[in-house]
């Protein structure tokens, strides 16, 4: 059973042209979201794909990326708390 409240941090977007499947992102992603497509980008290279979900926003897959645009990680915007009236939001 998922939990639906339960938002992933983060997205991970892998440009496949830019991929050269070296396979760093896959080991050294802690939740273990990233997978090793099987098909062929353009130049014959099997790249790394994201799982769909689970993705924290760490961002270690694009650190240890060699390939300078292979890898984007968006983080998710934390939800604002409402203040009461009269009350200023905490920074």
């Amino acid at each position: 059973m998922t939990d639906v409240s339960h938002r992933d941090a983060g997205l991970l977007r892998v440009d496949t042209d830019e991929c050269k499947g070296c396979g760093l992102c896959i080991e050294a992603c802690p939740p273990k979201v990233i997978r090793m497509d099987e098909s062929l980008n353009p130049y014959g290279y099997r790249t790394a794909r994201y799982a769909g979900a689970g993705c924290t926003g760490c961002g270690i897959c694009f650190l240890v990326c060699p390939e300078p645009g292979a890898i984007t990680v968006l983080r998710a915007a934390r939800p604002r708390q409402s203040t009461a009236p009269g009350q200023q939001a905490r920074p």
